[in-house]
Formats: structure tokens, C-alpha cells, sequence
């Protein structure tokens, strides 16, 4: 297993207890092996630190609201190029089957290609080909990158620390415009109920 991808899919998913405690060893352990430049580490070790100040309930309603409510900077890379399209969940059936014919089940609750669950993936093959495997939606990554810097949230040190494990660099005009074609996230819109009809009947005045 390749420890620096383990570490990083932990620091990105949901805070819990063991991952609170766990924090102060991250830094140690991506230093031991050495996948990572020492600017890159550096920025691991301040997000720890920022992190393992605030009460456990604190940092779980951080992470919510910065990738829960924002589309921007979501950690489902899909939704970066093909939003809510019928695409997706063919593409989601393909991934999965792709995890699976190189022995990964995935047993978590969460969807293929939510970045964690990615980066977990990438940790069980050789550094080489999880550099490649890592460099195909390297665009959206850095479409994140772009957005928790933008915030200067202190994710985005972890967000760096991925892109430097990449085999190729973003593309800036891709990322530009994965960018121009998001529209913000809107919960109302979202989640909005339509009215109840029945039999066709869309009168809104009758009695």
C-alpha cells in the first residue's frame, strides 16, 4: 500500500474521532515515504494543526458546508464535468466495475468517485501507475485546488499535496473551463418538490 494516498484520501474524507487523533502522525508518516516534496509536507502539517484545534463537531461542520453546499468545490469528481447528466451514472457503473477488476470492493457508503474513495483506490497499485491513473482527472482536481485557494481554506494544502503526485500538470484552459461551465449550487432548486397532480389535472384554481 502506498501510505501517502492512504493519508491523503483520510485527511479529505469525513472527520471522525480516529481520524482527530490520528492527525499528528500524518506528517511522519508521509516524511517516511518520501513520495512528497518537503513544501508540500509543510502544508499537510498546517492543515494539521489548524485541525487539531477545534472540538471534533466543529471541523464535521466545516467539511460539510465546504464541499456539502458548494458545487465548486465538490469532491465528486464527476459532477465537475457532467453534473446531474444521465452520463454520470453510467460512468459510476463503469468505475466501479474498473475498481473491481483491479481488486478493490468498494465497501464504503460513499459514491466511485468521490476523490477519497479515488485516492484510496490509487493506494493499493504501484507508484507509477497510480501517478498516471491520478493525472486523468488531474483537471478537476485542480479545479478544486483553485476553488479552496480562492477561500484560502486550509484543504486546499491537502489538495496541493495531490496535485504534486500527479504524472502531468493541469491544463490551465481546461481547467478554466471546467470553471466557466459550472453553475452554482442551488439547495432550493436542487431539492425542490413538485406539485402533487393526479390524473393529469395541473388547474390550480379548481375547487
Amino acid at each position: 500500500m502506498i501510505k501517502t494516498y492512504k493519508i491523503l484520501s483520510l485527511l479529505l474524507s469525513y472527520p471522525t474521532r480516529e481520524l482527530h487523533e490520528f492527525l499528528g502522525e500524518a506528517g511522519g508518516e508521509l516524511r517516511d515515504e518520501n513520495l512528497l516534496p518537503e513544501e508540500a509536507i509543510k502544508g499537510i502539517e498546517k492543515f494539521v494543526e489548524y485541525f487539531s484545534s477545534p472540538e471534533l463537531t466543529d471541523w464535521q461542520a466545516h467539511y460539510v458546508q465546504l464541499f456539502d453546499y458548494s458545487r465548486a468545490a465538490s469532491l465528486h469528481l464527476f459532477e465537475h464535468v457532467q453534473g446531474d447528466s444521465k452520463d454520470r451514472g453510467q460512468a459510476m457503473v463503469d468505475l466501479i466495475n474498473f475498481y473491481r477488476e483491479n481488486g478493490l470492493d468498494i465497501t464504503t457508503n460513499e459514491l466511485p468517485d468521490h476523490l477519497p474513495v479515488f485516492l484510496e483506490f490509487l493506494s493499493t497499485l504501484e507508484p507509477e501507475k497510480a501517478s498516471e491513473l491520478l493525472s486523468e482527472p488531474i483537471n478537476v482536481i485542480a479545479r478544486i485546488f483553485e476553488k479552496l485557494h480562492e477561500k484560502d481554506n486550509m484543504y486546499q494544502h491537502v489538495l496541493s499535496a495531490i496535485l504534486r503526485l500527479s504524472a502531468k500538470h493541469p491544463e490551465k484552459e481546461t481547467v478554466d473551463k471546467i470553471i466557466r461551465s459550472q453553475k452554482p449550487l442551488n439547495l432550493d432548486e436542487e431539492y425542490e418538490e413538485k406539485p402533487v397532480t393526479f390524473g393529469g389535472n395541473n388547474c390550480s384554481s379548481c375547487n
